[in-house]
């Protein structure tokens, strides 16, 4: 079998069964586990899987920047938005983090709501100047550029000092036995940080974060109060994910 076949068996396999383990699909094949691991260390390479211990995971698609994921399930990331924003209740402290779905949440927020918002997102600041009820307080860092959010230090030592109710949190990779993982290693000290400062931790999570995995993990999906997911999430998604622990909540 050719280089090529064999990759492309790979993400067939990937997207069929979530997962490729390369000991099992070096024996079905009849090949060395060294040639497996060196399609998934290409493939890894080229952005279209994410390697673990053993094979390889799917990779997310949430990987671009902002302008990018911008353009990403824009009718799934309306609903989550309306979904998180039902979410936040008058008087809660509630840590809000940067990305496009976020952004979603301040659109539906009702103008009248008052609350106490926490972000370390420069744009979902400035989004919020609008809803004068809404006290906002700014987690200030080095500007992540391609998430365009405030990462480091700075923001982790402030947000030891907080006691919120409730995070909405966003991740690129939701997978039942990865967790929820992100692309950058100092953007995931970020948000394990604001996810121990929250009463409650709620992610929002298009589809096509679901069953993947980026490579630095914040925490496992059992510590969650809830994953709020499309409506057109497949019922095979959203049993494996059940069986992690972690309560669905479905976005309308």
């Amino acid at each position: 079998m050719l280089t090529t076949q064999r990759k492309q068996l790979i993400l067939d396999r990937l997207r069929q069964d979530g997962q490729v383990v390369a000991k099992t699909f070096s024996e079905e094949l009849g090949i060395s586990e060294d040639t497996v691991r060196r399609d998934l260390r290409e493939l890894a390479a080229e952005g279209q899987l994410q390697r673990v211990h053993g094979g390889a995971l799917p990779a997310s698609a949430a990987v671009g920047n902002l302008q990018v994921r911008a353009q990403l399930a824009t009718d799934e990331k309306r609903a989550l938005g309306r979904a998180g924003a039902t979410l936040v209740q008058p008087g809660h402290v509630v840590i809000l983090d940067g990305g496009t779905t976020s952004l979603q949440v301040v659109q539906h927020l009702p103008l009248h709501l008052r609350a106490t918002v926490v972000t370390h997102s420069p744009a979902v600041a400035v989004a919020l100047a609008g809803h004068m009820q809404i006290e906002v307080l700014m987690l200030g860092g080095r500007l992540f550029r391609h998430s365009m959010v405030n990462v480091g230090a700075s923001v982790v030592e402030a947000a030891m000092h907080l006691r919120a109710d409730l995070y909405l949190m966003g991740v690129t990779g939701v997978h039942a036995t990865a967790g929820l993982t992100t692309g950058d290693f100092e953007e995931a000290a970020v948000k394990r940080t604001l996810h121990t400062r929250a009463a409650e931790t709620v992610v929002l999570a298009s589809t096509d974060k679901l069953g993947a995995a980026s490579p630095f993990g914040i925490a496992a999906l059992k510590e969650l109060a809830g994953l709020v997911v499309p409506a057109t999430t497949p019922a095979p998604m959203r049993k494996t994910l059940s069986a992690s622990g972690v309560k669905l909540i479905e976005a309308g």
